[in-house]
């Protein structure tokens, strides 16, 4: 057994924005897509995350050329404020719902299940 092994990696406490409130989208670094579990600390300016998982979250139907429908299984990107199929964001999850184009709406996202061959594309 690996003696190097520090954790599991499911719930990271990192350094994100003091606007940060626990059951935001967050994307920690350049690609690292989590969820908080807690508010923004301003004691060490981190907050738990959790890095994978399937959350209710805000997503618009809608990606780089204007709106466009959601499917079950779509890859979504997380630009700072807004989930979307807008590839100009940074990758985040995938849909477990479907929202009609044009429309925003709450549905079930996976994160962390993003496979290797997903980042490539």
């Amino acid at each position: 057994m690996a003696t190097n092994k520090v954790q599991e990696g499911d719930i990271l406490r990192l350094t994100v924005g003091a606007a940060v409130d626990s059951g935001d989208p967050v994307i920690v670094g350049a690609s690292l897509p989590g969820v908080a579990l807690t508010d923004y600390d301003s004691a060490d300016g981190k907050a738990s995350i959790a890095m994978k998982g399937v959350f209710d979250l805000s997503v618009q139907a809608a990606n780089d050329a204007g709106n466009k429908a959601v499917a079950i299984g779509d890859k979504l990107y997380f630009d700072g404020t807004t989930i979307s199929k807008k590839a100009s964001g940074a990758l985040f999850g995938i849909a477990l719902e479907a929202i009609d184009s044009g429309k925003t709406a709450t549905i079930n996202v996976l994160i962390g299940g993003i496979s290797q061959s997903m980042i490539v594309a």
